[in-house]
């Protein structure tokens, strides 16, 4: 170790002295005792031949060297600046380097579109936890444990027994809602949900949903039906055809999925509709009374219905986006094409 301190204190003696006459003698220095295979970092791959007791000490002595080697080479660093507007490396007449911007994300255009038009019907807005557990997500919408139609939805699970997951449907800031037991209610709850899917053109992990409730007295299927017209002719233009065709949810009973003609084909059949003419884009129907017996409000006295709808799917026939990964690449290329839509 002595012969170590006694090396440190030869180079202090060098660094002391050491005065640049211009920026190449200065980058030598910082190449010599600060560089990846400079004095500095060699002295500290020493320390494994320092014996442990004065360790300590020598690394007090090593750090010491270090600073003074870094602050002589900052008192000449201006040396280095004046060196590189004179050979011409910086313009400062130039103008900067401007950043690529994209606009507003396809996804937020489309989910602030359906949230306005709904707002004007009188809905509010319901949001609640992305991680829910099992009852809030599955049990109290009638999904109760070992229900196939749970296999739907396979599942992000954080922990088990409790269960914790990430949720697989914004219904469950529904059901928060309706616990509360401040009736009517008249609410859509937009946000993002998960579930175990392989990523494709077609599918993602992540997504992102609107789903919508109305629960009061006398609520009918017609209710619902009046609703989502008005919706769609709002979304997709006067002349959208609408069909229903019934379906099954555990939630809702009667349910229906809900089509729109294809406005890419004008209904006369391409791939994207499977040459049929209709594209579905939600599912529906009346509150099962199970659900609103199980949130504490009393079926034979209130109705309702429910809706849901995927932002992605609707976000992909409105601008005709064939694949579904590049609403989360980030890709400005892929942004700035919305730029009029905002």
């Amino acid at each position: 170790m002595e012969q170590l301190v006694q090396q440190i204190a030869t180079y202090k003696e060098e660094i002391t002295a050491f005065t640049p006459a211009n920026a190449a003698d200065l980058e030598q220095y910082r190449i010599k005792f600060l560089g990846t295979k400079g004095i500095v970092k060699a002295l500290f791959g020493e320390m494994k031949q320092v014996p442990n007791d004065r360790k300590k000490e020598f690394g007090q002595i090593l750090n010491e060297f270090k600073q003074l080697a870094e602050s002589r080479y900052e008192e000449f660093s201006e040396l280095k600046e004046s060196a590189g507007a004179a050979s011409g490396d910086i313009d400062y007449t130039l103008p900067a380097t401007p950043h690529r911007l994209g606009t507003r994300h396809p996804i937020s255009l489309v989910r602030n579109k359906i949230i306005r038009i709904f707002e004007r019907l009188g809905f509010t807005i319901a949001e609640g936890p992305e991680i829910e557990d099992d009852w809030h997500n599955f049990t109290a919408l009638n999904l109760p444990e070992n229900h196939p139609a749970r296999d739907m939805q396979d599942t992000f699970f954080i922990s088990k027994n409790p269960d914790w997951l990430l949720r697989t449907q914004t219904s469950s800031a529904q059901v928060r809602v309706m616990e509360a037991g401040k009736l009517p209610i008249r609410i859509i709850s937009p946000g993002r949900v998960y579930r175990n899917e392989t990523v494709s053109a077609r599918a993602h992990c992540f997504f992102h949903q609107v789903e919508g409730l109305y629960i009061d007295e006398n609520v009918s299927f017609a209710d619902l039906k009046q609703t989502l017209y008005h919706f769609v002719k709002e979304l997709f233009g006067e002349d959208t055809g609408i069909r229903f065709r019934p379906s099954y949810f555990p939630f809702t009973e009667p349910s229906a999925e809900m089509d729109i003609s294809c406005f890419i084909c004008g209904g006369t059949g391409c791939s994207v509709c499977k040459q049929t003419g209709w594209v579905e884009i939600l599912g529906c129907g009346m509150v099962h009374p199970k659900v609103l017996a199980n949130c504490g409000i009393d079926p034979e006295k209130y109705t309702g219905f429910a809706f849901g709808m995927g932002i992605e799917r609707i976000t992909m026939l409105k601008y005709q986006i064939k694949d579904l990964r590049l609403f989360s690449e980030n890709d400005t290329r892929f942004l700035e094409q919305f730029e009029g839509t905002v």
